[in-house]
């Protein structure tokens, strides 16, 4: 190695340990940027996982809320035969359910259900609930099944009664297959962690951009650094260097997060599909290598063109906005994911992350596309930040 390179790589790992240390000394700024980024992601999770052992746990309870039941002994000896306990809804059940003070939806019989099922005419039952109030709103669907249960008993005996075969009800019989293994129906749950993760990394990476560009400029320390006999290229990259080892570092801190909390989950079904190891972990950090490096120089080229730490963080909400909107794209497409998606930072990675979740392994096409642009976009923005550092010592 010549005397140059080796003097450059000396003065690279001068400056990014200066940076890192500056970056570590502020503990305050540091802890409020990664604190939410390390637990806002599992302590969704455990809120999700309380919902779906709150809506499954009355699943368990088979119970079902109805309104003058006392006007079909039928349907209520049907519903007694399919293991269902029958409370009596209170008088104002429809000011609860608007005041979500009810979470289950009502069933409501009228006076002459039973003359008219006796007469073989059609009566009407009201299925009562307020699609704001969400819990009561989900047991909707079970309960209208059960109804659909009840139909299919009637029109099966009225037609066993007349000799008629009861398959002329069913002509096709339909049998359902689910291809999604365990792990991929746990990710309509653990869709989420992805997005966390981005986030991580992009927030872990902010503070320290903005810092080290124009927080040095504000302060006044930037100009006298780049009159040091350090070649720009060293300093550019050492800053750069600190910026994406600490958002790497965040990053690190986010993924491991989430082993714990899928300990604490209290979804049993959930927590025997949700499998979040050390292969997931290791896979997501070198998913977000590119990441890390091109948002790193965005920021810092976002940055060094400010003078003070306040117009570089206005200047930087564009990106922050960007990144963390982008892996929303693929949750409200519904044509699934197109190839375009592998080009774009953050959305990239999130589809990566979600094939990883579902127990696949992507292949060198798939991650060719981030590398590509991780790679550009690092070289494009640090080539930027040196050409503004030179502008600034010639000024």
């Amino acid at each position: 190695m010549s005397q140059a390179n080796t003097t450059m790589l000396r003065h690279f790992w001068t400056v990014l340990s200066k940076e890192v240390v500056d970056a570590l000394r502020d503990r305050r700024t540091l802890l409020r940027l990664t604190v939410p980024a390390v637990l806002m992601g599992p302590l969704l999770l455990l809120a999700l996982s309380g919902l779906i052992s709150s809506l499954e746990e009355r699943a368990e309870k088979r119970e079902i809320m109805v309104a003058g039941i006392e006007h079909a002994p039928t349907l209520q000896n049907y519903l007694l035969r399919q293991t269902f306990t029958i409370k009596t809804a209170p008088a104002d059940y429809e000011k609860r359910l608007r005041d979500n003070k009810l979470l289950e939806p009502v069933l409501v019989i009228t006076e002459d259900f039973e003359p008219k099922l006796r007469a073989g005419q059609q009566p009407t039952v009201a299925l009562v609930s307020d699609s704001a109030n969400q819990r009561a709103n989900s047991g909707v669907g079970s309960l209208s099944r059960l109804m659909n249960g009840f139909n299919r008993e009637r029109a099966t005996l009225n037609l066993a009664l007349r000799g008629v075969s009861t398959e002329l009800l069913q002509p096709v019989q339909v049998e359902e297959r689910d291809l999604a293994s365990a792990q991929a129906r746990a990710t309509r749950i653990t869709s989420i962690i992805p997005m966390f993760i981005i986030m991580a990394v992009l927030y872990g990476a902010l503070t320290a951009a903005l810092d080290s560009t124009a927080g040095e400029r504000e302060r006044g320390s930037l100009e006298p650094l780049l009159m040091n006999p350090v070649q720009h290229l060293a300093l550019v990259l050492g800053k750069w260097g600190a910026v994406a080892l600490l958002g790497m570092l965040v990053g690190v801190l986010s993924c491991l997060s989430f082993i714990p909390a899928q300990w604490l989950l209290q979804s049993d079904s959930l927590q025997a599909m949700f499998q979040f190891g050390g292969r997931e972990v290791l896979a997501f950090l070198l998913l977000q290598l590119p990441l890390a490096a091109g948002l790193s120089a965005l920021l810092m080229a976002f940055a060094i063109r400010s003078k003070t730490f306040k117009e570089a963080q206005a200047g930087t909400a564009l990106v922050i906005t960007v990144v963390g909107l982008a892996p929303m794209v693929s949750m409200l497409n519904p044509g699934g994911d197109a190839p375009w998606y592998l080009w774009v930072p953050g959305l990239a990675q999130n589809t990566l992350m979600m094939l990883v979740l579902k127990g696949e392994t992507p292949s060198w096409a798939q991650l060719l596309p981030s590398a590509l642009v991780g790679v550009g976009l690092t070289l494009g923005c640090l080539l930027f930040v040196a050409r503004s550092m030179r502008g600034a010592v010639a000024k």
